[in-house]
């Protein structure tokens, strides 16, 4: 297997100025900010934590943790970080804390949680990571275009993280909403990644779409919390509000 070795900044500088100096006027340097953990908040269950570990995450960045308390005391979020900044923890955690905690129910599915993704690659990304953390109760799965109906009818009975999109909650999920009411009067977050992307004509359209999806949680009963996530959204708190409203 090829491993692939990801480039320094110097080797990309090198390589765009090579044979061309004068292609780059100026260059600037940022220095690297201090790393500030946090303590894994008491509510996470040993579980997590040692999950985590497995990955490498012995303590938690301090954005994270804020970020989760909020979304654990029932505040909407959202999270504007840079790239690599380590959002999705921020928002699994809490997440994945209630999964936990819904075990109890008599079918342990006390608790969902609906991930919303602007490509079907980053949901496939997303699931691989959750699966990655070998959580044997955690029941997650896709459901896009690509899914059966096979597999989205073992996601209506049986996942409690679901990783979608704006167009399968439309197309399926609303339109049989009464099929996916045992999922939805469990929901307790909505994640929306990358939430940037919905901006524009499009924007507006998803932005119908979640505040359909959050009267029919309603209808069921649910309340759920809304984090969302991106690195690049401009004014996130008045972009999310319209979004989300």
């Amino acid at each position: 297997m090829t491993r692939l070795v990801r480039p320094t900044p110097e080797d990309v500088l090198g390589r765009l100025t090579a044979g061309r100096p004068d292609r780059l006027r100026h260059t600037a340097t940022i220095p690297a900010r201090t790393a500030t953990t946090a303590d894994w908040p008491l509510w996470v269950p040993p579980e997590l934590v040692t999950a985590w570990a497995g990955q490498g995450i012995d303590r938690p960045w301090r954005h994270q943790v804020e970020a989760a308390e909020f979304a654990h005391a029932g505040r909407d979020v959202v999270l504007a970080t840079g790239t690599a900044s380590g959002k999705s923890l921020a928002f699994t955690l809490p997440a994945l804390a209630a999964v936990h905690r819904g075990l109890t129910a008599p079918n342990g599915r006390g608790s969902t949680t609906m991930y919303l993704a602007p490509t079907k690659a980053l949901a496939h990304d997303q699931l691989r990571a959750l699966t990655e953390l070998g959580l044997p109760w955690l029941r997650a799965a896709t459901v896009d275009g690509d899914a059966s109906g096979d597999e989205r009818s073992w996601a209506r009975a049986h996942a409690n993280y679901i990783l979608t999109n704006p167009d399968l909650i439309h197309r399926s999920m609303l339109a049989q909403h009464s099929s996916w009411a045992p999922f939805l009067r469990r929901l307790d977050y909505i994640v929306i990644d990358e939430c940037h992307n919905y901006r524009g004509v499009f924007g507006a359209h998803v932005a119908a779409v979640i505040r359909r999806l959050r009267r029919a949680c309603e209808r069921y009963g649910a309340s759920p919390v809304v984090i969302a996530a991106s690195a690049t959204v401009a004014d996130p708190h008045i972009s999310i509000a319209r979004l989300v409203g």
